[in-house]
């Protein structure tokens, strides 16, 4: 009864979450198409912000895996 009471007390509390990092919710741009260039520079730039986007997402993840341990996550 005691650990039914002290549940529903850090229930009815709420959580504070910490906030999201600025870095997580920018979006990347594709890269700029100028007329003259090789192809082949612009699919290197394009790969390029690819795999800034996959380094962001994979701070995202990090970060809800570290908020999730802390404060659980329901099913």
């Amino acid at each position: 009864m005691n650990r039914a009471a002290s549940t529903q007390g850090k229930t009815a509390a709420g959580v504070l979450l910490p906030a999201l990092p600025d870095d997580l919710r920018k979006q990347e741009a594709h890269a700029a198409v100028t007329e003259g260039q090789p192809v082949i520079s612009i699919l290197a730039r394009e790969r390029q912000a690819l795999d800034r986007a996959n380094a962001r997402q994979g701070r995202t993840v990090n970060f809800y895996d570290d908020v999730a341990s802390k404060y659980g996550s329901r099913p």
